[in-house]
């Protein structure tokens, strides 16, 4: 049995959180500083460690490394009793959680893995989905237990488009955004009130369309469907994407809300889903997702869409395509493609965050105390030396 810690989880959103914040005073650490050094060494450990690749001679030996197919459509998906493509289900991201959303640079254009790093990404995901086993053996209490992460597939990068893998360059209206970002992922920032955190540390959200791609736990999307709409269920913050089929227009800019207004039809046996009117706030990628950009600020502007693309190419497995375009904060739209493996054994667990969530007064707290002792040593500095401390 996979035990997750459901207590720790009702804390903003990560396990060294509540770690940074209960020893901040002691130790004269920020509760953030605190909980980026925690967080750094599970996350390095995340990222494989793949063996050098000679890219010229991969090209010439593997060309079909550099190719990406097309979505395959040859599957038929049986139907729902009113006669929709069913693709209805538990389709839980855990077995992608190691796949990077941007490709190594060094990597190029190259789509797939060579034979070499397919065999050090196999031994890394071994490790994960036997660990929370392991601990329990050994009877000790680790990452095992809490990370969720069975699986990363083939491929280089999430990102199939642009064609190097990479998300393009911030406008320079994103970039001064992105710099003014306030989240508990920031190096080095002070906290003083509910402002300095973001919808995700806050346990309001954690935003579209972040909320479609991997975390380290609570990996939980569950596709419900009925006549005339479809419902994209997320475990993580218990959101809930209600999707109208019928065709009605979106509302007017004026009204967002945290997860957009979205809009299905098929096309086929792919569902297309169109979402606007998306509250800006929300990272549109979380940098917990391996690859993503970091401090969780990358801005989003009224001018976002989203368009989604869910295609089944066998019983239990569906392609899910997302591009994103928002010209004010990016240069360029950009696409990502992943596989959904079906697991209908994963079961939701209570993402009980409000409940329980103390550490934005934690961290507030904490960064007084740490700043209150910097400018005593200051000044007793400036004392010693025979200078008048700064106020």
């Amino acid at each position: 049995m996979r035990f997750r810690d459901i207590a720790l989880g009702a804390a903003a959103a990560w396990l060294a959180v509540g770690l940074a914040a209960a020893g901040a005073q002691e130790s004269g650490d920020s509760a953030a500083a605190a909980a980026q050094r925690q967080a750094s060494r599970p996350r390095s450990s995340m990222i494989v460690p793949l063996p050098p690749q000679n890219e010229a001679e991969l090209r010439r030996d593997h060309p079909e490394l550099y190719v990406l197919p097309p979505v395959s459509h040859r599957y038929r998906p049986r139907r729902t009793a009113w006669g929709d493509p069913d693709i209805s289900g538990m389709w839980p991201v855990d077995s992608i959680g190691g796949l990077t959303v941007q490709r190594p640079e060094a990597m190029g254009d190259r789509v797939f893995l060579s034979e070499a790093e397919l065999k050090s990404v196999h031994t890394l995901m071994d490790q994960w989905r036997h660990a929370a086993a392991d601990e329990i053996r050994g009877n000790h209490l680790g990452n095992g237990n809490w990370v969720e992460m069975t699986g990363a597939s083939r491929r280089t990068s999430m990102i199939v488009d642009p064609r190097n893998g990479r998300l393009p360059p911030l406008t320079p209206e994103g970039e001064r955004l992105d710099k003014l970002g306030r989240s508990s992922w920031v190096r080095g920032q002070t906290f003083d009130w509910v402002t300095d955190f973001d919808s995700w540390d806050r346990c309001i959200t954690r935003g579209f369309p972040a909320s479609m791609f991997p975390f380290r736990y609570n990996n939980g999307i569950q596709i419900l469907q009925a006549p005339g709409y479809v419902v994209v269920n997320l475990e993580m913050i218990h959101d809930a994407r209600i999707i109208p089929l019928d065709g009605r227009p979106a509302p007017p800019a004026s009204v967002s809300n945290w997860m957009g207004v979205s809009r299905g039809h098929w096309e086929g046996d792919t569902l297309v889903v169109e979402t606007t009117n998306i509250h800006p706030g929300a990272a549109p990628l979380n940098m917990a997702t391996i690859g993503a950009p970091p401090n969780n600020t990358i801005p989003m502007s009224p001018e976002a869409h989203v368009t989604e693309r869910f295609t089944p190419i066998g019983p239990n497995t569906l392609t899910y395509e997302m591009t994103y375009s928002d010209p004010v904060i990016w240069t360029a739209p950009f696409t990502l493609r992943v596989d959904w493996t079906r697991n209908e054994k994963y079961k939701f667990f209570e993402y009980a965050c409000h409940e329980g969530d103390v550490q934005v007064r934690n961290y507030i707290i904490a960064n007084h105390v740490e700043r209150a002792k910097a400018k005593a040593a200051a000044k007793q500095a400036a004392e010693e030396a025979g200078a008048p401390a700064k106020s």
